[in-house]
């Protein structure tokens, strides 16, 4: 818990200086952020399971954590549930309180293509709030799928000048002459039917991101980036599904491919989204359970943060390399808790028919379970070269590690998991994870991964920060 209160302390204070000092410059800033050179990250945050919040400061560390790395904006990915507009008023009112922005994105899985004109009045009912992000003076709205919309009638019910850059898919011929931009979701490599890549179909993230640019010819490109994709949900739920994509060091090696396309913004999938196992937002953010749990508890991601925050830096100021902005030394590291091969039949809640009405359900092991490495990932933030030591179950691996940023994969041993950073002779780093690789299982077949970190004035990781706070669902 003390790392945790620490890194909470650091973000509220820097919060709250950069907050007094924009006070007073507020037109500045605006027109700056609706410049159409502007740079903008956003973080997708689903407000689905945040019906426990009861007070815009239930989304103030949301707020703050995320201004602290550099993201401009959260879309508030909404359905049609009863609780929406409760919990919209609250994220606005706290993103005004905290100096951040917000936007609507429309999960078309819970709207219709039919309702153009209600999707334009939810629009306007939050266009003229102070938290709402414009971009060239429009207010920006955007969507989960809806391909087939009527976005003359959206606008119309809107009232007033929209940015509009939905995730539609452009490759299935559906027209995108009147949107503003694109947002691309695939953020991981597929087969191109939404499952894990084959040897014979294997579609990159850059594979995605040629489509889009080409399709829209200039106009605004959400270039995605995700750290991680593993669902596991079977019949205890209605929404049966169970398949991953392969992750491993896509988060590091995504962040490069950012720097290198150069796209107007970027939308980190997800902020909040434990069901696939996508978020990096803390685990103690007020969330229902909607039945990630049982592979998300004890699972934190935070480290992940810490890498994303150099590189939205350099993102931001055209750099190719995140090494100008990395002020100190740290290592994040992250591995799945168990070997792929590992059988969890016994206990696992997938080993039994399940609703299949969407065709994500596989009953076992989830689709592509194969593709997994089992590795552990060490990601290397320093401020100039040193050796990294990383003993993993007991055998010991030493490798030099450049100034700035670099990746390494070793193989996952069982047991233990310690790193190290020596530099001159002398050990300036060091620490052990919490959580030991077991050759076993402890519940389902449980592939979501572990994120930690070494970083110079912080304190180790308690147990206390790596649980799931969470609340039954709302039914």
């Amino acid at each position: 818990m003390a790392k945790i209160r620490f890194i909470v302390g650091v973000v509220a204070l820097l919060s709250t200086i950069a907050h007094a000092v924009s006070t007073g410059t507020h037109d500045l800033r605006r027109v700056k952020r609706q410049s159409s050179t502007e740079r903008l990250v956003f973080a997708h945050f689903m407000i689905g399971i945040s019906s426990n919040r009861n007070s815009a400061s239930d989304y103030d560390d949301d707020m703050k954590r995320a201004k602290s790395l550099g993201i401009d904006a959260f879309a508030l990915n909404i359905g049609v549930d009863p609780y929406t507009d409760q919990q919209l008023q609250l994220a606005y009112e706290s993103a005004a309180n905290n100096d951040m922005k917000v936007f609507l994105s429309f999960d078309f899985n819970w709207w219709h293509i039919d309702q153009a004109t209600a999707v334009g009045q939810k629009v306007a009912q939050y266009a003229s709030n102070p938290a709402q992000l414009l971009v060239d003076n429009k207010v920006f709205v955007s969507s989960f799928a809806g391909d087939g919309m009527d976005v003359a009638a959206l606008r119309a019910a809107a009232g007033r000048s929209i940015f509009f850059a939905p995730n539609f898919h452009p490759a299935t011929g559906t027209d995108i002459s009147p949107v503003d931009g694109l947002l691309n979701w695939m953020a991981w490599p597929n087969n191109g039917n939404n499952k894990a890549p084959t040897p014979d179909h294997n579609i990159t993230v850059a594979d995605g991101d040629r489509e889009y640019v080409d399709a829209l010819g200039g106009k605004a490109y959400i270039a995605p980036v995700s750290p991680w994709f593993f669902t596991h949900f079977g019949p205890e739920v209605s929404y049966s599904k169970n398949w991953n994509f392969p992750s491993d060091l896509l988060w590091f090696n995504r962040w490069n491919e950012i720097l290198a396309l150069k796209p107007r913004f970027v939308e980190i999938v997800t902020w909040n989204d434990y069901g696939e196992s996508h978020y990096i937002g803390p685990l103690n953010s007020p969330h229902t359970d909607d039945g990630a749990s049982k592979w998300v508890n004890d699972m934190p991601h935070d480290g992940w943060l810490d890498i994303s925050k150099p590189y939205i830096a350099a993102f931001k100021a055209g750099d190719s390399s995140p090494t100008n902005h990395i002020p100190s030394d740290e290592l994040v590291y992250w591995y799945r808790p168990a070997p792929r091969g590992v059988d969890c039949d016994s206990t696992d809640t997938c080993m039994v028919p399940a609703n299949n009405g969407s065709g994500n359900y596989f009953m076992g092991r989830p689709d592509g379970w194969e593709s997994m490495a089992d590795s552990v990932f060490v990601v290397s933030l320093l401020t100039s070269s040193a050796t990294v030591q990383v003993n993993s179950g007991g055998t010991v691996y030493n490798y030099e590690a450049p100034a700035g940023a670099s990746a390494k994969e070793i193989p996952m041993g069982v047991g233990s998991q310690s790193f190290a950073v020596v530099r001159d002779g002398q050990t300036t780093l060091s620490g052990t994870s919490l959580k030991e690789i077991i050759n076993g299982c402890s519940g389902p077949f449980q592939q979501d991964s572990t994120i930690s970190s070494c970083k110079m004035g912080s304190l180790p990781l308690n147990k206390d920060s790596v649980t799931s706070h969470v609340s039954p669902a709302p039914h």
